[in-house]
Order: C-alpha cells, then sequence, then structure tokens
C-alpha cells in the first residue's frame, strides 16, 4: 500500500494502485500506470492512455491515439481502471 505523505494536515492518506481491467474491459478507454524498462538496466513509471485491445493473465495492450499498440505484462502494471470518453470539442476539430 502507498501512502501520501502530502495530505493536509499531515495525516498521510493511504491509498492502494490496484489493476481494475478485465476481458469485458476490452474496446473501452483506459488508462494503465505500469513500471516500464529505461535505459541502463533501470526502470521508470509510465502513463499509457488509450483503448483497451486485449487483456488475460499475462499481459494487457492498449492502443494509443497515435496508433502505437502498448504491450504491458501484468507484473509491470501498478494500476489500471477504464475512463470515460475524451471531451468532445464544440468547434468539431479532431484531436
Amino acid at each position: 500500500m502507498a501512502k501520501n505523505e502530502g495530505s493536509p494536515g499531515g495525516r498521510g492518506v493511504r491509498f492502494r494502485l490496484e489493476v481494475r481491467l478485465t476481458e469485458s474491459d476490452v474496446g473501452k478507454r483506459a488508462v494503465v500506470r505500469w513500471r516500464r524498462p529505461a535505459a541502463g538496466s533501470r526502470e521508470e513509471i509510465a502513463d499509457v492512455l488509450g483503448i483497451l485491445e486485449a487483456a488475460d493473465g499475462t499481459s494487457l495492450q492498449i492502443r494509443k491515439a497515435s496508433g502505437e499498440l502498448v504491450t504491458i505484462p501484468r507484473d509491470r502494471a501498478l494500476a489500471g481502471k477504464t475512463i470515460p470518453p475524451p471531451p468532445r470539442d464544440p468547434a468539431g476539430r479532431k484531436e
């Protein structure tokens, strides 16, 4: 369980990171926070936002707006959930 030290009053707020994505969420917009490999045998925390294309016991696949398909091993996923569609642009422009 992670602890947020910066909460008002210095009490610290406890929260739990969990991956709440299943096969039933395929096709929905989702965000996943994960530990991705970085230079020098390090890891970094990254978020991926897009459409969940696949979810099983070993990995999650997210298609980003750029078209890139990101495969995230389940053991590297820290948190994940479905999110609402992006807001509509009243002028009708595309992002």
